[in-house]
């Protein structure tokens, strides 16, 4: 038996809705991780939050239960002071949306901090849960006057214990709106912020772990890495299932348990007790019985192969019934993510 953790020497985790919903652990996330290590497969814990130190996060994650260093964390905020670094003069004036956090990434990385757009040749955007109208406001007039603009991370959302709530990407589509502009992405589903991960780990095969297609799946995919979706946060069965190319996950779990499942298992295609094929209306018959995710992968590689998106999924008999209502994928409808046009960001 082949599990994800005999192919890989590195897991690069995402955090909100993969190992933790704000103050509370993902259940089994901790003893997963653990026996990651215990294996010898070490995890770097890779976030497009910029609102807290790496530091910070590490205490938080020790609180938990998880094993994690400052070092083990690989925020957005220091990819996006990275490449503010690379841009700009030493010592260039920065206006900075977001937390302290970030402003000590910016400073850290031989930049000044201003509040004033008429210094301002540059604006870093990061998710605060403090962000308002004024610094806005002042961020879109040194976008206008063509500074430097990079975002953290675009994610529309945030996971957290009630549920998604705006993340960065809500607050980078406002000024997107007010100043015509686009931003520079720092973090997923950029690749840069997985490289450094995994350079940072020293490892060769990383395996990308999270709960977002459109950030964690496209950015491993963006980096050339394995990618696995647990179904614990943003992205659910109906999603998965009408994702396009760029977004579908090589293996599919239901938690952070899933590392020690065999890789066969998890990845989509046929299993046993299940059948799923195209109707003539265009729709997807589900037939059998089983476990409900093993139906999912079924579903995903049959309705995939066909070319994918939208689709209805019918079932034949109670068994598929039972699972489909597991799946969330009742009523019949499955509709698409939003894409970055229609949502105005990536999260």
């Amino acid at each position: 038996m082949t599990t994800p953790l005999d192919r890989h020497d590195v897991l690069l985790a995402d955090l909100d809705g993969t190992l933790y919903r704000g103050p509370e652990a993902v259940p089994g996330a901790v003893e997963a991780v653990l026996a990651a290590r215990e294996r010898g497969v070490a995890t770097m814990y890779v976030t497009n939050n910029a609102s807290r130190r790496p530091a910070d996060v590490a205490a938080h994650l020790v609180e938990l239960g998880f094993p994690a260093t400052g070092r083990e964390v690989v925020a957005s905020s220091q990819a996006a002071a990275a490449m503010l670094a690379e841009q700009l003069p030493a010592g260039a004036a920065v206006l900075v949306v977001g937390t302290e956090a970030l402003v000590e990434e910016v400073t850290g990385a031989g930049l000044t901090v201003t509040a004033d757009a008429a210094e301002a040749v540059a604006v870093v955007q990061g998710h605060s849960p403090d962000t308002g109208w004024r610094v806005l406001a002042e961020a879109t007039v040194a976008l206008r006057a063509g500074a430097v603009w990079v975002a953290c991370n675009v994610d529309p959302t945030l996971p957290t214990e009630r549920g998604p709530l705006p993340g960065n990407g809500s607050m980078v589509a406002a000024l997107r709106t007010a100043s015509a502009r686009e931003p520079q992405v720092a973090g997923k589903p950029a690749p840069a912020l997985l490289h450094e991960a995994a350079q940072r780990s020293g490892a060769t095969n990383p395996l990308m772990i999270g709960d977002r297609l459109d950030t964690d799946v496209e950015g491993g995919r963006a980096a050339g890495m394995t990618t696995l979706l647990v179904l614990t946060g943003v992205s659910d069965a109906a999603e998965l299932l009408a994702a396009p190319e760029a977004l579908r996950p090589d293996l599919i779990g239901a938690d952070m348990s899933a590392l020690d499942r065999p890789v066969d298992e998890l990845a989509p295609g046929p299993r046993p007790g299940w059948d799923a094929r195209p109707s003539g209306d265009g729709a997807l018959e589900l037939s059998g019985d089983g476990d409900p995710l093993d139906a999912l992968r079924v579903l995903c590689a049959v309705h995939w192969a066909a070319g994918g998106g939208d689709v209805q999924v019918r079932a034949v008999g109670d068994g598929a019934e039972r699972a489909l209502g597991e799946l969330g994928l009742r009523p019949a409808t499955v509709e698409g993510a939003d894409t970055p046009d229609a949502a105005g960001a990536h999260p």
